[in-house]
């Protein structure tokens, strides 16, 4: 199966290794995988901050980057989301229409795309340990992800995935929220890490790398014996230099 992946620009000025794990994962499935270089941002943090002029000039980009005749991946459902459900306000009755529908239909978030189009949830990964899993805001109630990335997670070595009060409530990120509300996002963030601690969870683990971020900021600024994982990174945990 050819895929192509998407890796949004978060995780490739932040998370590096992310984009590298989930390359390895899609391979390892049996996918030929392509990456276009050129590619760079969704247009999310334009559309969310109402630039929607800016945002359609990158989201237009981003639909001259992607063919329409393969599935795109991407280890993010925050940016998986933007297109698939904000595309329609940018593009709706534009010359971009119709191929905008086409990408709509075949982009797929990684835990989504393993387990609902590959049919596959056992990688062989191996992780010791205790772990929640926190429900992404556009995981859940965008990309409607819930129970793929628990059942990747649950053929994981060594694991032991446990649920923490409110796993489907906000970390507290936004994108911007966090910057202009810096205190309601650090409580936020707060709440999250003390339900998992709740839980004597060693790792916090998500789809996406914008909830890591401001979870993982929280936990060294306050020394708190918790850490964060993309669940890509999970998942090829154990593999050795593979």
């Amino acid at each position: 199966m050819n895929v192509e992946l998407f890796i949004p620009c978060f995780i490739d000025q932040l998370y590096p290794q992310t984009a590298f794990n989930t390359l390895k994962l899609l391979e390892k499935a049996g996918c030929k995988v392509h990456y276009n270089p050129q590619q760079t941002c969704c247009g999310q943090p334009a559309f969310n901050a109402g630039f929607w002029d800016e945002a359609k000039t990158v989201g237009s980009k981003f639909l001259d980057d992607f063919p329409d005749d393969k599935y795109i991946v991407s280890p993010s459902a925050s940016c998986t989301g933007m297109v698939k459900n904000y595309y329609n306000d940018l593009f709706t009755n534009t010359t971009f229409h119709n191929k905008c529908r086409t990408v709509q239909s075949n982009i797929y978030e990684l835990s989504d795309f393993l387990v609902n189009v590959l049919k596959r949830d056992y990688f062989g990964a191996e992780l010791d340990g205790r772990a929640v899993y926190h429900d992404s805001c556009a995981a859940l109630r965008e990309c409607k992800i819930k129970a793929e990335p628990r059942a990747l997670l649950a053929k994981v070595h060594g694991l032991e995935l446990v649920e923490m009060r409110d796993t489907d409530t906000c970390c507290g990120f936004g994108g911007t929220f966090a910057v202009k509300y810096e205190g309601i996002s650090s409580a936020m963030a707060q709440q999250k890490i003390d339900n998992a601690l709740e839980m004597q969870a060693e790792y916090i683990i998500s789809t996406d790398a914008s909830c890591i971020i401001n979870l993982q900021g929280y936990i060294d600024k306050h020394n708190l014996p918790i850490k964060t994982m993309h669940l890509a990174d999970v998942l090829c945990n154990g593999w050795g230099n593979v």
